[in-house]
């Protein structure tokens, strides 16, 4: 009796089924009927059991670091500098780098001299030296030639002849002109009160005289000092030996529980301003990153809320939790929370992703840093309908846009 060709061909493409069938199940492997696998240069994106599937640019590759491209205005022999301007550091270091590109922009254009600011908390006790947290040789020779720094407040110095003038973010010379300037030549010094009419951290349409000093000042003058650099590389390296998994990279979530209060995230979950725990482990899931991902948070201590997180993501740590003993007296047992947040701010500008759960000045300001080291890899969190989601489509506008002051100083 004669074969049908049509039986052996179909024997063929079953033996053939199988065989495929078995390799994959042998990789622990499956592929989605409506998505593709994709890889990255620098990890394969594996599709597990569970069917839970990293989508392609997650851990997009670090982009080369920028070059500063301003020009460093050095002072005249002519200028010598007259009278003096003092301010505060206040708040955490995102504002830091503001206040500081500011008082340098302003004392420029007096041709002023700098006090080493002090750094202030919200109490009145809560009060920290320069050196306590940045490297203080940095700050001076960076700004070398540009102004003059000096380290301590003349005894001359006193509140009966400073000035306090209030300052707005981004001051821009005509400001300066019409509104400090006429107080500094009448009083012969000023403190400075930087205030946040805005945390808009876009690049101008135009480029203005101060954009040089302004770029030296925020990205070319302060540096941690030696041991909160070191705390800072310890952890960093510790969040990557805990994300073998996934070729030593990780996430870092600006998740402060204590600002989620305020703004109303857990009253008002998914709002534009910011997302609480579990909506940071729905989105993380959404855009495809699975249960062995590492998710740092910048909340120093275990908080219930965030088993929220954990649940989806088991390998979450704060600051506390991967420490080593020997430096938790130091940086999380001082009365004020400085360090804490100097740490936070690092790690988040360093680590392989960052997602800013909540807007405002930290997020700007450390995107900023990133995207002059090249760290781009900025994404926003957003609710999202459905079971999944590219992480591209929520890339920063600071990035997408380039649209970030920090693309006016580096190319």
């Amino acid at each position: 009796m004669g074969v049908d060709p049509r039986q052996v061909l179909a024997g063929v493409l079953t033996v053939t089924m199988f065989v495929m069938l078995g390799n994959m199940i042998k990789r622990d492997h499956f592929d989605s009927v409506q998505t593709a696998v994709h890889e990255t240069t620098k990890a394969s994106e594996h599709v597990h059991a569970s069917g839970t599937k990293q989508a392609e640019g997650l851990w997009k590759d670090e982009g080369l670091a920028l070059k500063p491209c301003w020009d460093k205005p050095v002072l005249e022999e002519a200028d010598e500098p007259q009278g003096y301007v003092t301010f505060s550091l206040t708040n955490g270091p995102e504002y830091h780098i503001s206040q500081i590109s500011d008082a340098v922009v302003v004392a420029r254009y007096l041709r002023a001299i700098i006090v080493l600011p002090d750094i202030r908390g919200s109490k009145t006790s809560d009060k920290r030296n320069f050196e306590d947290v940045y490297d203080v040789e940095k700050f001076i020779t960076s700004l070398d030639g540009v102004v003059k720094v000096v380290k301590s407040q003349p005894a001359k110095l006193s509140a009966r002849n400073l000035a306090v003038v209030k300052v707005p973010n981004r001051v821009s010379e005509e400001y300066i002109a019409e509104n400090i300037e006429p107080v500094f030549r009448s009083k012969g010094n000023i403190r400075l009160a930087t205030y946040f009419p805005s945390v808009n951290m876009k690049k101008k349409k135009e480029k203005s005289k101060t954009d040089s000093i302004g770029c030296l000042a925020m990205f070319g003058t302060l540096e941690p000092q030696t041991e909160v650099r070191e705390v800072v590389d310890s952890l960093v390296n510790r969040l990557r030996t805990l994300s073998r998994k996934s070729n030593g990279q990780f996430v870092a979530v600006d998740l402060r529980l204590d600002i989620l209060e305020k703004k109303g995230c857990h009253k008002n979950s998914g709002s534009k301003s910011c997302y609480g725990p579990h909506d940071i482990a729905q989105f993380l899931k959404k855009i495809g990153y699975d249960k062995d991902t590492t998710v740092y948070v910048t909340e120093t201590r275990w908080d219930s809320s965030l088993d929220n997180l954990k649940e989806f993501f088991p390998k979450t740590y704060t600051k506390e939790s991967i420490m080593p003993m020997d430096k938790k007296d130091k940086f999380l047992g001082s009365e004020t929370s400085e360090y804490e947040k100097v740490i936070d701010f690092y790690i988040c500008s360093e680590s392989d992703v960052f997602v800013p759960a909540i807007s405002g000045l930290f997020y700007a300001n450390v995107a900023g840093k990133r995207i002059a080291s090249g760290k781009t890899q900025i994404v926003v969190p957003a609710s999202i309908p459905g079971s999944s989601a590219s992480s591209g489509d929520f890339i920063s506008h600071y990035v997408s846009k380039k649209n970030h002051f920090a693309y006016s100083c580096f190319c």
